[in-house]
């Protein structure tokens, strides 16, 4: 199976074992998904971290309360790679809305060993009745832990939470030799004159 169809069953399936060309080869072991996320927009790219790289932290965009304005909130997340001694690699982000600016990074922690991140809950504001101002996603948190799955800890940038919505419950974990090596989002186009959403929905990818 190429890696198009393969996508294409993931999309369906919410699950799949893909091997994925970055650079160089790499398995995706899992998808991780929620339930809650939005459909207004189309998926982006899958972008996965280099080879022998993890997710160690992330960071988002987020647009500001708007208060009477159209609101969008989460509109990218941003993956910071590392490798397992703990060293910063590189960057990776899939898709990007047009509005707000990134908070800064939150780090996943490295006592003993190094940790990953490893499952996740995005907060979404449902669907608004009528011609009030849907937003979509809000904002994203993490677990992270070991390749052991030891050490697991949750982490969220400060205040944790957005203004708007609930988080849904928490994803799958990876599993025991994995981490969360990549992510692909749905993003809606800006409307500009309409109703705009940004980030809607997000699946991350577990590499071995």
């Amino acid at each position: 199976m190429d890696i198009l169809k393969c996508l294409a069953v993931c999309s369906l399936l919410y699950g799949c074992n893909c091997l994925l060309l970055d650079e160089n080869l790499r398995k995706v072991d899992k998808t991780l998904t929620v339930n809650n996320g939005d459909a207004f927009g189309d998926w982006t790219t899958m972008e996965l971290c280099p080879p022998e790289s993890y997710a160690i932290g992330y960071d988002m965009k987020i647009e500001p309360d708007q208060h009477s304005g159209d609101d969008t909130a989460l509109n990218s997340i941003k993956l910071i790679c590392g490798s397992k001694d703990g060293h910063y690699g590189s960057t990776v982000t899939s898709g990007e809305g047009s509005w707000g600016s990134w908070v800064g990074s939150t780090m996943c922690s490295y006592s003993t060993n190094q940790t990953y991140l490893t499952s996740f809950a995005l907060q979404v504001e449902l669907l608004q009745p009528g011609d009030r101002d849907d937003v979509a996603a809000t904002y994203v948190k993490f677990w992270c832990s070991d390749l052991n799955i030891k050490d697991e800890h949750e982490i969220a940038h400060p205040p944790g939470h957005g203004l708007l919505g609930v988080y849904g419950n928490q994803s799958e974990k990876c599993n025991p030799g994995t981490a969360i090596c990549g992510l692909q989002t749905n993003i809606e186009a800006p409307i500009f004159f309409g109703d705009d959403t940004a980030l809607n929905n997000v699946r991350f990818f577990c590499c071995p």
